[in-house]
């Protein structure tokens, strides 16, 4: 799945509790005719990321392109169930992208507009929140 390879600090801070803004960069597509464009803030998970490429990929059947646009580089960490409190911070659990509104997610090329709809539809409903088809103009 979707793991940074070698990071300068194993751990991070959280960085506050809310996504503010929008998206001012990856908020157009650069690569793809079609994109999933998310419309709130979140935290996307490896595992959500690589859940909605595989249904995007089997609905594909393998033909056109996919790009994932956003790669989860902060790591979170958490302690073990019944740990008493202090003893410094838990271990990295796995791995999250912050989302804001307006980032593209994922772009596909290759394939007709409704099987690319239909894929990208499939997909917008593994993610954690409201999302969009955007298509090139």
């Amino acid at each position: 799945m979707l793991v940074p390879a070698k990071t300068k600090y194993r751990k991070a801070q959280k960085g506050g509790k809310k996504i503010l803004g929008v998206a001012s960069n990856g908020n157009s597509l650069k690569f793809g005719s079609f994109g999933l464009k998310a419309l709130e803030p979140s935290k996307l998970n490896s595992k959500q990321i690589e859940s909605a490429r595989k249904v995007i990929t089997r609905y594909m059947k393998r033909a056109g392109k996919l790009w994932i646009m956003v790669f989860p580089h902060t790591p979170v960490t958490k302690k073990p169930a019944e740990v008493r409190m202090g003893s410094g911070k838990g271990n990295v659990e796995y791995y999250i992208a912050k989302i804001k509104p307006g980032r593209i997610i994922f772009e596909i090329d290759g394939i007709d507009p409704v099987a690319a709809q239909e894929a990208l539809l499939k997909a917008s409903s593994k993610l954690p929140f409201k999302s969009k088809i955007v298509n090139y103009l």
